[in-house]
């Protein structure tokens, strides 16, 4: 396993982590809500906090999504093709979703700067947008580091089918 693989690899697991434990947190903060809406105290800006928190959880479990190679992939004309064409055509798609996740890392990195420069926040607890909208661009760039070993990967086996 080379470094590339290893950082992202631990990464990619450090972020699950993370988004596991905001399910946990939007399952636990939902269930308190509930039963202190019985006794009319609700727990104020649940809504919010869970809105912040599935975007972490879905956003962090994306490097591991591509680890586990779980993303759909429709591959049916692909396994007719030689395996060197299979591996150029990994190389390509691969290429393409690095070009993506690149895109959305800096994409998201620039608007959580003009997020954190406009001062914006939500509306009941008053917690700022940006660090969430940075979390998507750390996210998005440990997807990018997960896709270039896989990319390494597909090129060796092109070259040696």
């Amino acid at each position: 396993m080379t470094l590339l693989e290893k950082t992202g690899n631990q990464l990619s697991r450090i972020l699950f982590a993370v988004a596991g434990a905001a399910i946990v947190g939007m399952m636990l903060l939902t269930c308190a809500d509930i039963v202190l809406r019985l006794f009319r105290r609700p727990i104020p800006g649940t809504y919010e906090l869970v809105s912040f928190l599935s975007a972490v959880s879905v956003a962090f479990a994306m490097a591991h999504t591509s680890v586990q190679k779980g993303h759909i992939a429709v591959s049916v004309l692909v396994q007719l093709l030689p395996q060197r064409w299979q591996a150029l055509v990994d190389s390509v798609t691969t290429s393409l979703s690095i070009l993506l996740f690149a895109l959305l890392a800096w994409q998201s990195s620039l608007y959580g700067a003009s997020l954190q420069k406009s001062g914006e926040v939500s509306l009941t607890l008053q917690l700022p947008f940006y660090p969430f909208v940075y979390g998507i661009a750390l996210s998005s760039a440990a997807v990018c580091l997960v896709l270039l070993a896989q990319l390494r990967q597909h090129l060796r086996k092109a070259v040696r089918q």
